[in-house]
């Protein structure tokens, strides 16, 4: 009989804690969530106040009975989930499905797995807070409602398998707005201006001093007039000015502020960090990673002042009292850090030892002295104008958090040059040596990395610490949204140069424009957003999506109830839903683009079947007459972006190459990319190196010959009994095809050539039956004669049962 049976949701997790408690006390994990909103009917009863209907996974019925057998026999239940809501909806769920008793079942929470904090719990149990749990349900159900009703619509009028979500259709929308700005930004150029003078100090040292003036020309005309201006003139130091200035620390991290210096300081992804967060906290070695708070608890701040002044000093102590600025805080009582402040490394693979070390460094350089800087302006004349000159520098006085710790940006434009400036008093005259005038281009809008994402939903209030991750993340495997780095282009730039009173100039290159594991929309996430943009402006509103979530605050803490809350949005947006069915038209994306020079006929692109296309032709009305033709993009290409001559060059493909063998090799793009077909067989481009309309026969050779090779390798052995059954190399080692069905050969069978017909036979009847689909189940429909008669409307019609699959006519 067990004594103490303690629930909590990783396996991981319960590892850690078992080594805390004693023999009395069994650790067991419910591996994540137990059940969910069931499929049918959205699982939700909106009829009975929206009562949810939940059901156990497939997969978890089996460590639900274990955990039920455990429960009957403990003397006491400890159910010791996180902390936040999603935490208590577990222990929820786990106290109504093993039908736990209030007398023996006790809840404990805890925002670090240490031996001081587990024994505390344990001495401090409470119940579970309906309020926390049912913000959580609210959170779900709403979400289920939006997604559930709103895909079906994009289904039919948008392109089949498509899926909305409030958290996620928003991000969505804001990448794309970000995308249309960088489209229609035009970009304008100036000269910035900066002289090089010759200072020797005492000891005689050259050294150099540069001086910028402020002032930028828009043209060069205005440039060189100054230039001119500048011939013969004299360079006097007309005044020294110095500032002294401090810098504070960050405060400790928060859900998001980790998720975005992780992003810049290590490249890691936020899902990335997420699970290595996840991974410290349940070997005890971090607090709790998802919190909006930036407080420290006062055991930390004294650990911190003695780790400070033991490593670096008194004078490097300065303990800080954050508060959070977010009034919905509400995911833990205490920032993300390490639980033992003395260690500054933890055991582990690369990847936790680097975001430990993050952690631990920002944690201990909130609680250290400001840096103490002097910046220093020195003011420069210019004896032929009225313009002035000035060079800046800074100096560190004193070093304080900054030797431990600097806090990066998003700002991808900012240059943060800091020199230290040679001696020089008011007064003395400065030798020039050169004056370059370098022409400048303004910077578009900076597209969004995870990390910029992430702190840009947070200062609209989308979201909370616990859905970042996943909503960049379902927004990327959507397909919505792509994230990759692209190379820049080549652009000129002019310099411009004052040398010993002769003025000359000079073009030169840059590469600009390049772009590092950026987000970029793709074509259909920006139609979708178009399509929801203009027919579900409440939930596309940035303002819904945040007062949302100030909703689920007050239903945790008891402010409002929440099937009242659901009431209030979902009967206006469901009639919102009905209405767009009835009236809404298709959208497409569609953009014409103008006539083809020889045909005269239209040329447009749109979203088809099978993703982003061109179509040159309308889309006949008579079925006799000639059909339009299609092109699909090339990889690089949008619909918002394409010009009309490279949709043209489009439909010169395919391009027929030549002959090989005797048989001609032609080259096209199809629905999954760019393919040299020779004698039946396909063959794909190289992404990289690859251009198909300027492939030639004699790389089309190499890559046909590629595929042959590639075919060899693949096929093991033929039957003369059975020309359908074969045996083949694939990815996870040798396997038997027969009548399109795969068949895995055991490990033991080290020559699968040696095997027979019969052996391959033996095989097959052997192998599992697989599950038969039930599309595959029904009989070949026959043809129907056109419906005279419209089907009925139903008023339900968003609550889908089958999925209905739409033809988008080419």
């Amino acid at each position: 009989m067990v004594e103490n049976l303690v629930i909590v949701e990783s396996p991981a997790k319960a590892k850690t804690i078992e080594k805390f408690l004693g023999k009395g006390f069994l650790v067991m994990s419910s591996f994540g969530h137990i059940r969910d909103l069931e499929k049918k009917d959205f699982g939700i009863d909106i009829k009975n106040n929206f009562e949810p209907k939940y059901i156990v996974s497939t997969d978890k019925k089996k460590v639900v009975a274990e955990l039920k057998k455990l429960a009957k026999e403990a003397t006491t239940v400890w159910i010791a989930s996180d902390e936040d809501r999603e935490g208590e909806a577990i222990a929820w769920h786990l106290y109504e499905v093993l039908k736990l008793k209030k007398e023996n079942t006790k809840r404990i929470v805890f925002h670090e797995i240490t031996k001081d904090a587990i024994l505390k719990a344990i001495e401090n149990p409470r119940q579970i807070d309906e309020n926390l749990v049912n913000a959580q349900q609210a959170r779900r159900i709403l979400d289920r409602l939006v997604g559930f009703e709103v895909s079906p619509v994009l289904w039919k009028k948008v392109k089949p398998q498509l899926s909305a979500g409030r958290v996620q259709s928003v991000a969505v929308r804001l990448i794309v707005e970000r995308e249309r700005d960088i489209i229609s930004f035009q970009s304008e150029s100036f000269f910035k201006v900066i002289a090089q003078f010759t200072v020797t100090d005492e000891k005689g040292v050259e050294k150099t001093l540069k001086a910028e003036l402020p002032k930028r020309f828009s043209t060069k005309e205005e440039t060189l007039d100054f230039l001119t201006s500048c011939k013969n003139a004299e360079y006097a130091v007309r005044d020294i000015e110095k500032k002294p200035s401090t810098r504070k620390p960050a405060a400790p991290f928060t859900t998001s502020t980790l998720q975005q210096e992780a992003s810049r300081k290590l490249g890691f992804s936020v899902a990335q960090t997420m699970s290595v967060a996840q991974r410290l906290y349940e070997a005890g070695n971090i607090t709790y990673m998802r919190t909006d708070s930036v407080n420290l608890s006062e055991t930390a701040l004294t650990a911190a002042e003695e780790e400070i002044t033991k490593r670096h000093g008194s004078q490097y102590v300065k303990i800080r009292r954050y508060k959070t600025k977010n009034k919905g805080a509400q995911e833990a009582h205490e920032a993300i850090r390490p639980t033992y402040l003395n260690k500054d490394a933890v055991s582990g693979e690369s990847n936790e030892t680097r975001l430990y070390n993050l952690i631990w460094k920002r944690t201990i350089a909130s609680q250290m002295a400001d840096a103490k800087l002097e910046k220093t302006n020195i003011h420069i004349s210019i004896s032929t104008n009225d313009k002035e000159l000035v060079a800046t520098g800074e100096m560190i006085k004193f070093d304080g958090f900054f030797k431990v710790y600097m806090e990066s940006t998003d700002d991808e434009n900012q240059k943060q040059e800091e020199s230290l400036l040679p001696q020089v008093k008011a007064g003395d005259i400065l030798n020039e040596e050169v004056m370059n005038a370098t022409q400048n281009f303004t910077y578009r809008p900076a597209r969004f990395t995870e990390a910029s994402l992430v702190k840009k939903l947070e200062e609209l209030g989308i979201g909370r610490p616990s859905t970042y991750a996943p909503t960049i993340t379902t927004v990327q495997n959507r397909g919505y949204v792509v994230k990759e780095s692209r190379d820049g282009v080549e652009r000129k730039y002019e310099v411009i140069t004052l040398q010993e009173n002769d003025i000359s100039g000079e073009i030169k290159t840059q590469i600009t424009g390049a772009e590092n594991k950026k987000l970029f929309p793709a074509d259909i996430g920006m139609v979708v957003t178009d399509f929801l943009s203009k027919n579900f402006t409440t939930i596309m509103n940035y303002n819904f999506t945040a007062d949302v979530e100030k909703e689920f605050d007050d239903i945790a803490v008891g402010k409002i109830i929440w099937q009242e809350m659901i009431g209030k949005f979902y009967f206006p947006f469901h009639a919102n839903v009905e209405k767009t069915l009835e009236e809404s038209e298709r959208e497409t994306g569609e953009r014409i683009l103008g006539t083809h020079p020889e045909t005269g006929k239209t040329i447009l692109v749109r979203i088809g079947r099978y993703g982003p296309m061109a179509q040159l032709g309308e889309t006949p009305e008579d079925k006799e007459a000639e059909a339009p033709k299609f092109a699909s993009l090339r990889t690089g290409q949008h619909l918002e972006t394409i010009t009309l001559d490279e949709a043209i060059d489009l439909f010169k493909l395919p391009r027929d190459l030549g002959l090989y063998e005797d048989k001609k090799v032609v080259v096209a793009i199809g629905r999954f990319g760019p393919y040299v077909r020779h004698d039946g067989k396909f063959a794909s481009l190289h992404k990289d190196i690859d251009d198909p309309m300027e492939i030639d026969l004699e790389r089309a050779i190499v890559l046909i010959e590629e595929k042959k090779e590639k075919d060899r390798l693949k096929h093991i052995k033929s039957f003369d009994e059975d020309a359908e059954l074969k045996i083949l190399n694939g990815r996870w080692g040798p396997y038997i095809a027969y009548q399109k069905e795969n068949y895995r050969l055991a490990k033991d069978i080290e020559d699968p050539k040696v095997l027979s017909y019969e052996d391959c036979l033996k095989i097959i009847k052997a192998a599992p039956k697989k599950k038969t689909s039930k599309a595959a189940k029904k009989a070949p429909a026959k043809k129907k004669a056109p419906a005279k008669k419209k089907a009925t409307t139903t008023k339900k019609k968003t609550t889908v049962a089958k999925k209905k699959t739409t033809t988008a006519k080419k």
